[in-house]
């Protein structure tokens, strides 16, 4: 279960409060505020605090004071403007605050994204719980024979059972080592009342990379969108991906201009060299390109060619 009864009990009277503000605020990401959205096996994403929507990204843009007699389409097609050339600065103006759930090994990936405020949930002064992360059978895949950070081919049901066999075992293992240094049992009993179990901060060695941590997580929306772009790509580990499937959902509530924008040119569009350019004008002009003499790369080649449907 990702959510414990105290935690549904938070959540529950965080949503029963209601505040009158000046601010803009959005409805639809309102119906979903503070509530968890569930990842992989005991993870969640859920929104804690936002500032601004779409029609901030384009005050920012027109440095205005307000709506006026402006029509919806004239906002979008600024939107989709800035977005297109890349016009960042308006899209600072709107930030977003997350409380994520999620496995040690996917922090670690996530957290080489730099532009975000982050506040993590400290073993040092708090006990983990008995969470751990177990991959669906469908997602445990041999190590890819063409990129040195991916998966091939997807395991056979019972290579899958061994692998899965072996990661509860190793992880069951390293709880109880973990709760016996610190000289409690799993139920948080104390083991022995004459001694003292070792730091905190010590015994929290013990666990492996898929036990699970929580942050608050609080970027602005340019930098949002840049790393959505990014881990929801089909390229990026699937457990990273499925967090970031879930925020998009976020923000499609929350702008939906600006989410429409981002699956035109960055999710569903493509991003050209100045020789895959040169390659697609002389297609178009019918003439028939080989890879050798394109100046591409076999890689950027085969990109551009999936590109194109080709």
């Amino acid at each position: 279960m990702p959510l414990t009864p105290e935690q549904k009990d938070e959540i529950e009277r965080a949503r029963a409060q209601s505040n009158l503000t000046r601010r803009a605020t959005v409805p639809a990401l309102e119906e979903i505020l503070y509530e968890a959205i569930p990842v992989l096996d005991h993870g969640f994403v859920r929104v804690i605090d936002y500032m601004g929507d779409d029609n901030a990204v384009v005050q920012a843009a027109r440095v205005s004071y307000g709506r006026g007699t402006k029509k919806v389409s004239e906002d979008k097609a600024l939107i989709f403007y800035l977005l297109r050339h890349r016009h960042t600065t308006p899209f600072e103006m709107c930030e977003i605050k997350y409380h994520v759930k999620l496995p040690i090994f996917v922090a670690r990936q996530w957290i080489r994204h730099r532009t975000a405020n982050v506040n993590e949930y400290s073993a040092r002064y708090s006990i983990l719980d008995k969470e751990f992360y177990l991959p669906s059978p469908e997602h445990l895949a041999a190590q890819s024979s063409t990129n040195r950070q991916g998966r091939g081919e997807v395991l056979s049901a019972e290579e899958a059972r061994r692998v899965l066999d072996l990661l509860r075992e190793d992880s069951e293992r390293a709880y109880r080592g973990y709760v016996e240094l610190l000289n409690h049992d799993e139920e948080g009993r104390v083991i022995d009342p004459g001694r003292t179990g070792i730091a905190r901060e010590l015994a929290r060695m013990n666990l492996s990379l898929n036990f699970y941590t929580q942050w608050y997580w609080k970027t602005d929306l340019h930098n949002l969108l840049h790393f959505l772009d990014l881990r929801a790509d089909s390229h990026a580990q699937y457990e990273i991906r499925a967090y970031a499937e879930a925020m998009i959902g976020t923000v499609e509530r929350w702008v939906p201009m600006t989410a429409e924008a981002f699956r035109q040119y960055r999710r569903g569009g493509a991003h050209l060299s100045a020789a895959g350019l040169e390659v697609v004008k002389r297609l178009i002009a019918g003439e028939k390109v080989e890879q050798a003499e394109s100046g591409l790369s076999k890689r950027e080649w085969a990109e551009l060619m999936a590109a194109l449907g080709r």
